[in-house]
């Protein structure tokens, strides 16, 4: 890991994108691209950093939007634009006309209701595999009772004719393996309709990017599923691969209290700068910071807002860590920045880009303006 907690010209908070990282995950995508016959698209909703799209267009076909205003950043890129949505309102779909080139429903009503007025638009449907991958239920699609994707029993007997594609999303931070058992339950359950699409989106959860994926799997895997049907463009949109491991937030130790132990409060917010911390829940990993117990000196980490619960974990460190002490949390770069809010009023943190080169460029910093626009 680049330690940037000593760099001055990095301030704190910020998010910090580390472009050679980013360029080395999108060198992987563009081989498995070029190997399986699959394309792949950027998931904005995983990581939307449009100051990288310069680089990413170099590698990828687009980018898929949840909402109108993805699909306008979307199409910034200049490149492909595919939208999902689980409801759209008359006056998302005039927009989207003029933005996207595939656009996928959530409901067969949506479709019957929408078909017509997006002309020069490949439309699909989301469908429902019924079959769970995802280890957190927050992010399980496929679970039971689930709002998203049409089940294969609601598509018999319905004249199709019009739709080009599936989309299929029930993947989080997934290997080949869960991807494999995937195009099975989809060539069970919805195989009779394969034949007469145009293309199959498989979604995002893909994490290729993970040390230990097994890229040779899935690009065989990709290989295998179009060699039985040459006729299908293979899509995948991963979010979290893109960005995954490229790059940290870098925070600061405003004041240190003690109550059972000591506890540094931070110049960040666990619940409004990495609100995963407290919805999936998971714990972040801090550059030279290890479990309780670990290191030397224990100290619980919270945030600098008013919700009691505001707190990250308790972590264990060398040395005891003191105000002005910088904190470095690694891999920030995907889901946390577009999750992040303005709650409380605590300062937003900055967005930089670590270049290449080591020079680092402040791309963003968040004023008064940025936070009082949001109320009204």
């Amino acid at each position: 890991m680049t330690d940037l907690t000593q760099r001055t010209d990095i301030p704190s908070p910020c998010y910090v994108l580390e472009e050679a990282k980013l360029v080395k995950n999108l060198q992987l995508m563009q081989r498995v691209q070029n190997e399986s016959g699959a394309r792949i698209i950027l998931a904005l909703k995983g990581f939307s950093m449009w100051s990288t799209f310069d680089i990413v267009k170099q590698y990828l076909h687009g980018a898929t939007a949840s909402s109108v205003w993805e699909a306008r950043l979307a199409s910034e890129m200049g490149k492909e634009v595919h939208a999902y949505a689980p409801a759209y309102k008359a006056k998302d779909i005039a927009e989207l006309a003029g933005l996207v080139n595939h656009l996928s429903f959530n409901s067969l009503s949506q479709w019957q209701t929408y078909k017509t007025a997006l002309p020069g638009v490949s439309l699909g449907l989301r469908i429902n595999p019924e079959h769970q991958e995802a280890d957190t239920p927050l992010y399980d699609p496929a679970a039971p009772g689930s709002r998203l994707g049409i089940r294969a029993s609601e598509l018999e007997g319905i004249d199709l004719s019009g739709i080009d594609g599936f989309h299929c999303h029930n993947l989080c931070e997934c290997d080949s393996f869960a991807t494999a058992r995937t195009l099975e339950a989809i060539e069970q359950r919805f195989g009779q309709w394969l034949g007469k699409l145009k293309w199959l989106n498989l979604g995002g959860g893909h994490l290729m990017t993970r040390a230990g994926y097994d890229v040779e799997h899935l690009i065989n895997t990709l290989k295998a599923f179009k060699a039985k049907y040459p006729h299908l463009d293979v899509i995948l949109e991963p979010g979290s691969a893109v960005a995954w491991q490229t790059g940290p937030l870098i925070a600061e130790v405003v004041d240190i209290v003690n109550n059972e132990g000591p506890i540094a409060l931070l110049d960040i917010s666990a619940t409004a700068h990495m609100p995963d911390v407290l919805e999936m829940p998971y714990r972040p990993a801090i550059l030279h910071g290890g479990q309780p117990g670990e290191l030397g000196h224990d100290v619980k980490l919270g945030g600098n807002s008013c919700l009691a619960g505001d707190v990250i974990d308790t972590y264990s460190f060398a040395e005891p860590l003191a105000i002005g002490t910088r904190l470095q949390f690694e891999d920030m770069m995907h889901y946390t920045m577009v999750k992040t809010t303005f709650f409380n009023g605590v300062e937003h943190p900055a967005i930089g880009i670590l270049r290449s080169n080591g020079d680092f460029e402040l791309v963003r910093q968040f004023s008064y303006a940025d936070f009082k626009s949001r109320l009204s």
